[in-house]
This record gives structure tokens, sequence and C-alpha cells, in this order.
């Protein structure tokens, strides 16, 4: 064979190799996530959290759509999950027959378990699980699905047994969000502007409970602060939503007459229903505190789903969540209760609220 042929035969097929190659390489990089949402049951949280964390999506240019509303009087995830199915496009698909919840039923979670395990394992049509809770986050994470799954709006998800450790998921398919000294963080700056003795802490006395409240936590930095904690336990997490608030209601007025402060962690209130819940403590004159902003979790978890994305493994990804630790105060509240916020703090708040929503406290 002549030398010039045997030359350009050898530069066609290395010219073919590389074009195989990089077509590959687009193939790869085009991949289109399929997404599926597991939760325990609706939760105003798990609404803020989808919500942030599609507009963060779309913010990494992941998605072109991530504008999902937040629907009032409800506290599902259904119609946002298929608005996100039917409007957002890109690089993540959220699949309009992925959205499992159990309504806060045993049952019906087991059932969601090995419906989720098999559609995995034999269908073989998910990529990506978001499970939003503690209840998801144990069911989705307990098993090797050799998909990433992201543990969401879990308080602790070392202590519920989620993960391995705060740098650690123990797992190459597993993410979770966590905050290590969060509430050590929020009731030191609680108690240094408003220096109570007695703090008020309502949590449902489960092992779940505990650990959504971040109870250990909490009764560790009352003891490095000399606060005596007041508190008052009732079955909180409940498939009947008015019955759960209900009991939440009863443990706010009863603490509003024994303690100086109200603290507030994750509770499963719907916003609309806060107002209501705020009168007795607003009619004691006591100050409160409530968890607020979901713009920076939002962001941070579409940031981990990225960075799988585009290559790590859900292990390599970092689950410390370090935010800026931002202050609102609601000044209409502030003025019912008798308290002048003094001007270093009004020059050190993110945000100032005017009004009191709708409830007549008359």
């Amino acid at each position: 064979m002549p030398e010039t042929s045997r030359r350009f035969r050898l530069l066609f097929f290395l010219f073919l190799f590389l074009l195989l190659v990089g077509s590959g390489h687009a193939r790869a990089e085009e991949k289109v996530w399929r997404v599926l949402y597991v939760e325990g049951g609706p939760f105003s949280n798990y609404q803020q959290t989808l919500a942030h964390t599609a507009r963060g999506l779309e913010k990494l240019g992941l998605i072109d759509n991530g504008q999902v509303a937040i629907p009032d009087g409800t506290e599902s995830t259904v119609a946002m999950w298929q608005w996100l199915a039917d409007n957002a496009r890109g690089r993540v698909k959220f699949l309009r027959d992925g959205h499992y919840s159990a309504d806060w039923d045993a049952v019906a979670r087991k059932n969601i378990r090995e419906a989720v395990i098999e559609r995995v394992r034999e269908r073989k049509d998910v990529d990506m699980i978001i499970a939003m809770g503690t209840w998801s986050g144990l069911d989705m994470c307990s098993e090797d699905l050799g998909i990433p799954v992201f543990s969401m709006s879990v308080t602790d998800a070392v202590n519920a047994g989620i993960v391995l450790s705060a740098e650690d998921s123990g797992k190459d398919n597993v993410h979770a969000q966590l905050e290590p000294g969060r509430f050590r963080r929020q009731i030191s700056m609680f108690h240094e502007i408003f220096h109570f003795k007695k703090l008020g802490v309502p949590f449902e006395d489960t092992p779940e409970g505990r650990n959504t409240a971040a109870m250990d936590e909490i009764e560790k930095t009352a003891a490095e602060l000399g606060i005596e904690l007041v508190l008052r336990s009732a079955p909180l997490d409940l498939p009947d939503a008015e019955e759960a608030f209900r009991n939440l209601k009863t443990c706010v007025e009863e603490l509003s007459k024994e303690a100086d402060a109200l603290y507030l962690t994750y509770t499963s209130t719907p916003m609309d229903k806060i107002p209501e819940l705020m009168v007795p403590v607003i009619e004691a004159g006591i100050p409160s505190f409530a968890q607020a902003s979901f713009a920076d979790i939002g962001q941070f978890e579409a940031e981990a789903m990225a960075a799988v994305i585009h290559g790590k493994k859900a292990r390599q990804v970092s689950q410390i969540f370090e935010p800026e630790l931002g202050l609102a105060i609601n000044l209409k509240t502030a003025m019912r209760i008798g308290w002048n916020p003094p001007l270093e703090i009004l020059a050190a708040v993110d945000e100032i609220y005017q009004q009191i929503p709708a409830v007549n406290y008359d």
C-alpha cells in the first residue's frame, strides 16, 4: 500500500475516532435527569423548599422556568409538582407521574417506599430522587438505589439516621443539607436581644418530634446560656391538620402564660394560620422567634443537584449549609408587645414588616 494511502487511512480513522468520542461526550453532557419526588405528607416547609429549589435550578440554567407559585389554602405540593412537570424544561425533568405523598399515613408510607424502590430498579425511568422530610429521607436513603437521592427539609439528618455525619453521608448516592449549630446561633441571638430567663418551646415528645424540633441542641444551648426551658408537648405530626393545629395552639397558649419568650422551630402549621397561633403570644406581651426564609436553602439544594448533574457523586458534594443569619422584625407586633427596637437592632435587620396579617386582636 502506498505510503500516502496508509497515512490517509490512519488520519481518517483518527478523525472518525475523535468524532465518535466527541459525540459521546456531547450526549453525556446533554443528558436529561428525570426526577421523582417523595414526601411523608403535605407541609408548608416542603412547598417553600421545592419552590426555591426550582428557582435555584432556573438561576443555574438547568431549567428555563422555575417560577412555580405556592398555592393558597393548602400545604400540598401536588399542583406545584404538576406545574413544574408541564412548564420547566431543561436538564432536569420533573416526572409528571413522579409525585408520591403518604399524607402522613404509615401504611401509605410503606407502600410508597416499596413502589418507588421497584420503579427505580425495574422500570429504570428515574435518574434522581428528591426526598422531602424525615420519613422520605429515611425510606429513600436506606436502600442503595444506584441513583442520587437528595434528602431535603430535615432538621438534623444525622440524628435522624439519614446520613452518617455532616461531613460524609456514608453512601455515594446520598446527599443531605445540614446546618450545624443553626439553632444554637438563633437562640443565642434571640437571647442577646431580649435577655429572657424562661424560653417556651412547643414540640412533639417522640423521637421524630424531638429531632424535628432539634430538642437536643435547644436543651444544650439553654443550659450553656442559663435559660430555663418551659416545654409543652402534644401530637403535632397528624394526618388531621386541624387537630395538629389545635394541639399546637394549646401549647402556645399555655407557654404564653409561663414563659418570657417563645421559640417556634419547624411546625406543620400553614403560614396563613400563624397570625391566629400568635394571638396569645402578643396578648401576653412576650417576644417570639420563628423560622422564616427558604431562598438560601433552595439555592443550596439546587447547587448540590447541579454538582451531581455535572459529574460529582452525591457523597462528594458538601452537605454543610452555612448561610448568613438573617433577622426580620415585625414592627406592628413589636408595638403590640411594648418593645421599641433599639437603633442598632434596626440597623442590623434584613427585613422589616409593618403589618400583622388579618386577625382581629381587638
